[in-house]
């Protein structure tokens, strides 16, 4: 076999990830999803937009603080402002510091958008990586929208920022509209005509709109890309981003068409896809590539026969290459403190003394009502009754009346800024009762767009998982709730969304 050549994987998982509607982490969450990258060894994290609110500079500076091994970067405008704001969180991480700054290429970002000529923008380029420059020898220019941009402006502004001192440039198809066989010919194109391409790391960003995302880079690292921007479960804008999971395990498993390889810890690839899943409430679909329920899974009998023969008939690769664990009960109500603890870090949680003994109470009461206590159980503890920052609302208690003669009737308290408040509200069901019972104490006026209920784990003692998703304005978040009582996850849900809507317009606020 010949030398497999190293391709970098950018993750942006906390910057273009976080824009996916109801996706926003605050700075605590982003940090554990950055810990989890590093245990990945991803090549480099870009933690945020820094100049975009005072909440994102803080965890881009705290990931740049906290964070060893990959690169942090930061995304800025090409503009000075943007790029001074950007290095101050930045700094922290020294020479693994990357600026990473971007302009609009196409002639209909130029013409509607930036409403400025070729050669202004192609000057606003040249300033902004010169002056990064002046801060870091680790610059990366991207060419917005730069698959619907005109070819022989693409390979002038590219040797441009070249010459200017950007050391990777990123070649985005920032709306999801090429497919494998034109962004070849693009990415070879600027190999063929750019003269000083030798001098910098050709990067791809694909988007997902046609669910091309990952055959296209795929395609651009055939043609000479030498690094791949994902992010984990494939989240993002709109459709979504290359999926690092799918692309990192491609290269993996076809080795013989592909001479390719990253630096990837793939055993850590389902921790963070549930991870991801576990702080944005976002679940990942079960037919999922790699990391779904069902990518293991095998029904038809068929299938069964094979596998029981010879795995390899129908399995590409092994399950735990991709660290899903073959066990999977975990604890049980006469498990110990120390047994607890030892799991939750095999997890990648790392808690203090106190939020421990906060989750060793809550899996305590838990396994007195379940038999079993699974992973996703001990996931579902920690985010849900530990890992939550500082809440404006917090449930206090339900009570709830209901039957098939009965109006359904819902007693909520919560405590408000620390205050204890108390309501009763009439609804269509016990779930509708209890919301808006929660709506008439916090004056909410969010409208409630989604409403899901699923199942943590299998048996009718299983912990019920709601997720909804609530929208005011412009602003869209999920929020996510646990309880073996479906009608406490509906609240905890609910409760947890107007939490997330309520960071976001504090960050709004911080950023004016």
């Amino acid at each position: 076999m010949a030398k497999l050549k190293t391709i970098k994987i950018f993750d942006t998982t906390l910057r273009d990830g976080e824009q996916s509607p109801g996706a926003s982490m605050n700075i605590e969450e982003k940090l554990r999803i950055a810990k989890q990258l590093q245990k990945l060894k991803v090549d480099v994290i870009e933690a945020g937009f820094p100049i975009a609110s005072e909440g994102d500079f803080e965890a881009v500076k705290r990931i740049a603080q906290t964070i060893k091994g990959p690169e942090i970067a930061g995304l800025c405008r090409a503009s000075t402002k943007d790029i001074d704001r950007g290095w101050e969180a930045l700094q922290y991480a020294g020479e693994k510091g990357r600026i990473h700054t971007f302009i609009a290429t196409s002639d209909i970002h130029m013409k509607y958008k930036l409403q400025m000529q070729p050669a202004a923008v192609l000057a606003a380029a040249v300033k902004a990586v010169k002056h990064a420059r002046s801060y870091t020898p680790n610059v990366e220019f991207s060419c917005e929208d730069a698959v619907r941009t005109d070819l022989k402006f693409l390979a002038e502004v590219v040797a441009a920022v070249i010459d200017a001192g950007a050391n990777t440039v990123n070649i985005p198809d920032t709306v999801g509209y090429t497919i494998p066989f034109e962004y070849f010919n693009i990415i070879k194109y600027l190999k063929d005509n750019v003269v000083n391409i030798d001098k910098a790391i050709i990067s791809v960003h694909c988007h997902n709109d046609l669910g091309l995302s990952v055959a296209n880079s795929i395609a651009a690292v055939q043609a000479g890309a030498e690094q791949v921007e994902c992010t984990i479960n494939g989240i993002g804008e709109r459709a979504g981003n290359c999926s690092l999971e799918e692309f990192v395990m491609t290269l993996k498993t076809r080795h013989d068409i592909l001479p390719f390889k990253t630096n990837v810890e793939t055993t850590q690839l389902t921790p963070a896809s549930r991870l991801l899943t576990t702080v944005t409430g976002i679940v990942v679909q079960p037919n999922k590539a790699i990391v779904g329920a069902n990518a293991f899974a095998h029904e038809a009998g068929i299938h069964q026969h094979g596998m029981l023969m010879e795995k390899s008939t129908y399995e590409i690769m092994t399950p735990e290459s991709v660290g899903l664990k073959t066990s999977v009960l975990v604890l049980g109500k006469h498990s110990g403190r120390h047994a607890f603890k030892k799991r939750l870090e095999e997890l990648g949680y790392d808690l203090n003394e106190e939020q421990l003994n906060k989750a060793f109470e809550r899996f305590k009461t838990l396994a007195d009502l379940k038999k079993e206590v699974f992973d996703e159980d001990l996931d579902a503890i920690v985010t849900d009754e530990v890992l939550r920052t500082e809440e404006k609302f917090k449930l206090s208690h339900i009570t709830v009346t209901c039957g098939s003669f009965a109006v359904a009737t819902a007693t909520v308290q919560m405590e408000i800024d620390g205050t204890s408040v108390r309501t009763a509200e009439l609804g269509d069901g016990p779930v509708d009762a209890t919301l808006k019972a929660i709506k008439k104490l916090t004056k909410a006026k969010a409208e409630l767009q989604q409403y899901m209920v699923g199942s943590i784990t299998g048996g009718t003692d299983a912990q019920g998982e709601v997720t909804v998703r609530l929208a005011e304005g412009d602003r869209t978040v999920i929020g996510r709730g646990s309880s073996t009582d479906i009608i406490e996850a509906s609240a905890k849900a609910y409760i947890n969304a107007l939490n997330r809507l309520h960071y976001k317009q504090e960050q709004l606020r911080d950023s004016l």
